[in-house]
This record gives structure tokens, sequence and C-alpha cells, in this order.
């Protein structure tokens, strides 16, 4: 191979590494900066041996009832429309909660105005339930406003949530792909989707990607990389 052969493939070969890296943006979460805390208290934490992001519901304004609604994280600096999420979370109830407490903890995206997202999430303690229908709704996609879990486990009974091996509290690398309209959950870095979603709800958008809690939840979100 001549020298100049050499030369250009070494050219092209930093070409499309730059290019690879323009496509693709990581936030450590390693402090809050840049999160948009919404119905969530965030701080930055050492948990399980690397630095995260700790949140959990915000206490109501007095006079008020408590609601999980919409309680997230955003990333001020993300733009989502198709593509990959991948990030490393820990859930578990938080100490005194409810009983129907499950740690529930994920990802939004294509978030537009705070109230209209996809989403994805894991209920941690589902996942060695002794009860095999509480194992089976371990992993929910859901849509908001429009199509909670409760309207889709109503209306299409295990079409947006299955079964996935889960303990609370212990890290678990969760990643969602999104092209158009269709979206697929992995887990513990599977090659295989958990969870295929052909109808994304809000249909083909996009917006910024949040790290969300469910009702009662403490969780630890780290290493977000988005491509």
């Amino acid at each position: 191979m001549s020298k100049f052969s050499r030369a250009a493939i070494a050219i092209v070969t930093l070409l499309l590494g730059i290019g690879a890296a323009a496509d693709s943006a990581t936030f450590p979460l390693d402090s809050v900066k840049g999160l948009k805390l919404e119905n969530v208290k965030g701080e930055p934490s050492n948990y399980r041996g690397r630095r995260a992001v700790r949140l959990t519901e915000a206490p109501p304004p007095p006079g008020t009832k408590p609601t999980a609604d919409d309680a997230m994280a955003i990333l001020s600096e993300s733009d989502f429309g198709d593509g990959t999420i991948t990030v490393d979370v820990a859930g578990a109830p938080r100490p005194g909660a409810a009983e129907g407490a499950r740690g529930f903890i994920g990802i939004a995206f294509r978030l537009q105005d705070g109230s209209h997202y996809e989403y994805f999430y894991l209920r941690p303690t589902n996942g060695r339930a002794d009860d095999q229908l509480r194992r089976n709704h371990a992993t929910q996609y859901a849509s908001a406003p429009d199509y909670p879990w409760q309207r889709l486990r109503k209306e299409n009974p295990g079409v947006y949530e299955s079964y996935v091996d889960l303990e609370p509290g212990v890290w678990t690398r969760i990643k969602i792909v999104v092209s158009g309209t269709e979206a697929k959950f992995f887990v513990h870095e599977s090659n295989q989707p958990v969870l295929v979603v052909h109808d994304l709800k809000l249909g083909k958008a996009r917006g910024k990607i949040a790290l969300w809690i469910g009702q009662d939840t403490e969780g630890y979100f780290s290493n977000l990389v988005v491509r």
C-alpha cells in the first residue's frame, strides 16, 4: 500500500470518528448542573461506588395533596428525536414508602412542554416477587398525559409491559432505541429488547430527555449517553 493510500485511509478514519463524536452526547450526572427539577429534589451523591444524581419527590406545597405526576429532572441541553439513550439507574422505595411503592424509575423522552412525553420505566421490587403477575409488570411503557399505565393495561393487557429480572437499589443499565413511532427497551445490556412498542402515542416527535421517578421512589442516575 502506498504512502498516499495510507494517508487517505487515516484521513477518512479521522473524519468518521469526528462525525461519530458529533452525533453523541454524554451526561455524566455527577451534579445537578444542567438539570431542571420538576416536582423532585435533586442532589449529587456517591452511591454503590459511583457518582450519581439522587432524585426524590419534592414535598407538596402546604395544603395540597402529594402527587407523583411529572416528577422528573429535565436535561436542559438535550434535544432528542430518533436515536439511542443509555443510562445506569438504581431505584427502590424510599424509607417510609407506602405499601404499593415499587421503586419506579426510568427515562422520559421527546418531552415537549413538561406534560407531553413518552417514557419507559422499571418496577424494581416486581422483578423477584413471588407473585408471577407482579413479575410480568416489571417494565412499563407509558405516554403522558393521555396514556398512563392504567389505561394501557386496561385496554391492552400485557402489550406495554413485560418481565425482566430486577433487584431494588441495584445499578441497572437500561437502553431505549427510538426510530419514528417505534421504540425498543433493553435492560442489563441484553442484545434483545424486553419490550417493543410499535405505536408511540405522541407519533414522530422530538423534545428533551428527562430522568423520571414515580411515587415514593429514591432514585439514582449515572452516566447517560445519547447517540
